[in-house]
């Protein structure tokens, strides 16, 4: 297997748990509440995230004052991403919400990725890539219409 395809592969699986874990963030914040569930979601992954740290770390913390301030919203970005994937998916339903999360990752990747944001290496716009999402934009109607 081709480096390329196995991170494909890694990439789809992502999305899959993504998908499955806006479902359980849902069902926690009816039980026990949403901003409850978003801070419980985060305090198990911190807890996750140290022990695999732990075990598999070759990093360095002491690095992180060369990071630029940018790459700190991080955190933040992902409290407001489960809570608003969350509170959307009891109201719209797991396909459509992830319908409309999938479209507007994409517009987001296309336009970092073209503009180089961030520090990325700047990758053109082009015109399959215009078909491509005109493609999906059709399939994602199709998904939305009842």
């Amino acid at each position: 297997m081709n480096g390329r395809f196995f991170f494909l592969l890694l990439a789809g699986l992502s999305g899959s748990l993504m998908a499955i874990q806006g479902t359980l963030n849902s069902v926690l914040g009816k039980v026990i509440g949403l901003l409850e569930s978003t801070f419980v979601v985060h305090v198990v992954g911190s807890l996750t995230a140290g022990a695999l740290l732990l075990v598999l770390g070759n990093g360095s913390f002491s690095k992180a004052g060369q990071a630029p301030w940018f790459a700190w919203l991080g955190g933040p970005i992902g409290v407001a991403i489960i809570f608003g994937v969350a509170l959307s998916i009891p109201k719209l339903g797991v396909g459509t919400a992830t319908t409309s999360i999938i479209a507007a990752q994409l517009f987001s990747a296309y336009l970092i990725d073209h503009l180089g944001w961030f520090g990325m290496a700047k990758i053109p716009f082009t015109f399959v890539k215009i078909g491509g999402i005109v493609l999906i934009i059709i399939g994602a109607k199709l998904l939305l219409d009842k």
